[in-house]
């Protein structure tokens, strides 16, 4: 069992407990974050003349060779360290000699595990960050191409007001662009570097703090040492920020999940990203937007579970913050995973166009616009509403939908409808006339993807 600490006992540790407390079965993620970190404090030691030139670049030789031997695999990650950190200095001393021994002045385990969840952390939010800005730019082009793809709104699960598949995904592009602020907002604030925190005190040696930030991209040092080793807050605000981010796919999932269903037949999704029945051969399964659905409360349940271990734990650093990286880890994989697949199924989708036109005729969600033709020619609203509910009422007992009736049904009704009725009520100049910036009519949408597309432009990748 490879320790960095062992002076205070005087008998080895029980193979139980040395399992239980050793983290390198996860940790060893860190490995180049681990080796990075060293690297720049080496470099700072010496600036600050703790370490001797000749050390430096002994031991930054000695730190290169073993990420070379990791990433090429002659060098394996084995359980007999306890974890990343004592395999990295235990390799170094073992290629270098005494100067490895010197790579953990003016360092705490603490302070050096902070760090490397930070380090971690900040190029995962970058990732996943890409990954979203390609699913944005996915929606737009959806968008672009279907601001005439005519279906229907629903409230309450009911078909409400017509409106275009582009204004559909739009209010999903809304969704993941704040999402995609989160991430920005997140990484901001959580950029300040631990690093020579030491335990929780500090240390006595005269580190240059804003030195070793500079060096690992940190926008400065944390300013209080004890914060800097127990705080675990951008973990909970990421974790929070990824369930929203599975929040936002899973309800998308399950309008997908409706459309693909034989009820619906709005989209047909593509055979790759279905499956079918092993004993019913007809069957063509939505599995991914299902899965993706399902994956949403393994996340909701790694922030749960985080909020719940730091709810109870005192200043400073105590060992149940081993349990954030585990959480994190399979959090971030799955919200990689989820997005990337999601991206896939939906520029691989197909959209039954007719379907969707046809369904939005049949199901009466041009009736407010019937309304609003008798408001405009004089009709009081209230007095409106209840003729074209009696209308709908009449078509519903006619198998028919409200185009579908003769001139004489409607003056029999109202003798205020003329024949521009069939024109005020198509779907097209039902979207059409809905102007306002964020309607769904083409002149809107064609303002908002531009101002889609410059954001996109503008923001680039943090």
């Amino acid at each position: 069992m490879a320790q960095l600490w062992g002076g205070r006992f005087t008998k080895e540790t029980d193979q139980l407990v040395y399992n239980f407390n050793a983290s390198i079965s996860f940790d060893k993620k860190f490995y180049l974050q681990d080796i990075e970190g060293s690297r720049a404090h080496v470099k700072m030691l010496a600036a600050q003349g703790i370490l001797t030139e000749a050390e430096r670049d002994t031991i930054l030789g000695g730190l290169d060779s073993i990420l070379q031997d990791v990433e090429n695999g002659t060098l394996k990650i084995s359980d007999k360290y306890e974890d990343i950190h004592s395999f990295v200095e235990a390799n170094l001393i073992d290629r270098v000699g005494d100067a490895g021994k010197k790579l953990h002045t003016g360092r705490s385990r603490n302070d050096q595990v902070a760090l490397d969840m930070k380090l971690y952390t900040r190029d995962e939010i970058r990732e996943i960050d890409g990954l979203l800005k390609k699913l944005l730019e996915t929606l737009l082009t959806i968008m672009e191409e279907n601001m005439e793809t005519y279906m229907p709104g629903f409230t309450h699960l009911q078909k409400a007001q017509p409106t275009t598949l582009a204004h559909h995904f739009g209010a999903y592009f809304e969704m993941f662009k704040r999402d995609r602020q989160r991430m920005a907002d997140i990484l901001k604030r959580m950029n300040l570097c631990p690093l020579g925190s030491g335990a929780l005190a500090g240390t006595t040696y005269a580190l240059d703090r804003d030195l070793t930030a500079e060096l690992l991209a940190f926008d400065g040092p944390t300013l209080n040492s004890m914060d800097s080793v127990a705080d675990r807050d951008y973990l909970i605000e990421l974790l929070s920020a990824l369930s929203t981010v599975m929040m936002h796919l899973s309800r998308f999932c399950e309008e997908i999940i409706l459309w693909n269903s034989n009820e619906y037949r709005f989209v047909e999704i593509d055979d790759a990203y279905s499956t079918g029945s092993s004993i019913m051969p007809q069957k063509k399964n939505p599995d991914i937007a299902e899965l993706v659905r399902g994956k949403t409360g393994r996340v909701y349940g790694a922030l749960i579970s985080l909020l719940t271990t730091m709810k109870g734990i005192p200043l400073a650093y105590n060992k149940d913050m081993q349990e954030d990286k585990e959480l994190t880890f399979d959090a971030i994989d799955t919200v990689k995973g989820c997005i990337a697949l999601f991206t896939g199924m939906i520029s691989t989708m197909s959209f039954r166009r007719d379907v969707m036109e046809k369904s939005a005729k049949n199901g009466f969600t041009n009736a407010t616009d019937a309304a609003d033709y008798l408001v405009n020619h004089g009709v009081p609203f209230r007095d409106a509403h209840g003729i074209v509910g009696r209308l709908v009422l009449y078509c519903i007992d006619k198998g028919i939908s409200l185009d579908q009736m003769s001139l004489e049904e409607w003056k029999a009704v109202s003798p205020v409808f003329e024949e521009d009725i069939y024109e005020a009520i198509s779907l097209k100049t039902c979207v059409e006339k809905r102007l306002t910036i964020g309607a769904p009519g083409m002149e809107a949408m064609k303002k908002v993807i531009e101002l889609e597309k410059k954001y996109l432009e503008e923001t680039g990748n943090l």
